[in-house]
């Protein structure tokens, strides 16, 4: 490109896009789109957004433009159910989830193509879970142009895409409550209500739920039914480490296999994962009455993407795992779970 003086650009093509922020307006947007040719009209905006020289096209060989390196790097990016903007704004492209699910991104590359300097690449975190419709990443190239050479690196660096969205496979869940004293009706479910909300908030139907007593075997016998009849289990009551809690003996006279009972995270430590088949098998503490999110929110949109959580997982989420207990809650908008993602 080259530099003009705003006197001398009347007739030639604006080589970029040109911001107009007005804070009175509460407006900032394109003003001049790249490829407008400037006319004597224009001077007057240009002069009173602090345009003195104006760059305009001249194209290179060894040169590529930041709307074209945004559209040749944008297709390469997106993987499975994601789309982008059709075309650059202000030489950005952003990218956005077609489906409800969990988003994924590979870490080590995304680093590598950001350590270039040249081009931009902020996403969301890993494992976050989306709607459709939600904004996950946003490319551009920090530069008004970039070499070829730089394109072709990151180009080699996107080879396989990105970013993607893994989709929710489980639609359907059980809730089983345990405890004599509410099978008694002594206190009152505030369970089943509680997580079949949560569980619709993602998509997931309660196809079956119960109340039972501190029984190995009346446990034992209806987790088999849930798992038969739903594709996730939670079982609530009788979860922690007193002598006369019989639930998570019960799980595992069912069937259910744990990698290790409990997890670092507070609030719900003794939120257990386990699984009976395909089926995962989730032991859900007290703390899910007594705080808006606990363990269970941080594990949940991935069980339902059909992921297995690894021992090392849950020892590595820790990190992180301390809620801050705000009195309005914003998760997942919040760092409570997200240091080992």
């Amino acid at each position: 490109m080259k530099k003009l003086a705003l006197s001398e650009t009347i007739g030639e093509v604006l080589g970029y896009d040109i911001t107009e922020v007005n804070r009175k307006n509460n407006y900032k947007g394109v003003a001049f789109k790249r490829g407008h040719v400037i006319q004597e009209k224009d001077i007057s905006l240009l002069q009173r957004i602090g345009k003195n020289h104006i760059y305009v096209w001249e194209g290179s060989e060894s040169e590529i433009h930041e709307d074209a390196a945004a559209r040749l790097l944008a297709p390469k990016i997106a993987g499975e159910n994601i789309f982008f903007d059709a075309e650059p704004h202000e030489g950005k492209i952003s990218f956005y989830s077609e489906t409800r699910g969990i988003f994924k991104v590979d870490h080590k590359r995304l680093e590598q193509l950001n350590a270039l300097a040249i081009p931009s690449l902020p996403t969301i975190h890993n494992n976050f879970p989306v709607t459709k419709g939600k904004q996950v990443a946003a490319f551009r190239i920090i530069p008004l142009t970039c070499s070829r050479d730089i394109l072709n690196r990151m180009s080699m660096l996107v080879d396989e895409s990105l970013i993607s969205i893994k989709p929710y496979k489980i639609t359907t869940a059980s809730i089983l409550v345990t405890g004599t004293e509410v099978h008694s009706g002594r206190i009152s479910d505030d369970f089943t209500p509680i997580l079949t909300d949560k569980l619709k908030l993602q998509g997931v139907d309660v196809t079956f739920s119960t109340i039972l007593p501190d029984d190995k075997t009346e446990i034992s016998q209806a987790l088999q039914k849930a798992v038969a009849e739903s594709e996730l289990v939670l079982v609530t009551g009788g979860t922690s480490v007193d002598p006369d809690d019989v639930t998570v003996a019960a799980m595992k006279d069912a069937g259910v296999k744990f990698h290790e009972q409990g997890n670092p995270i507070q609030p719900g430590n003794n939120l257990t994962i386990g699984h009976v088949g395909l089926v995962p098998v989730c032991a859900v503490p007290a703390a899910a009455l007594f705080f808006d999110k606990t363990a269970l929110d941080i594990f949940l949109p991935r069980l339902l993407a059909g992921e297995s959580i690894t021992p090392n997982e849950i020892a590595k989420s820790g990190h992180g795992g301390l809620c801050h207990f705000c009195p309005k809650c914003h998760y997942p908008i919040c760092p409570f779970g997200w240091g080992s993602s």
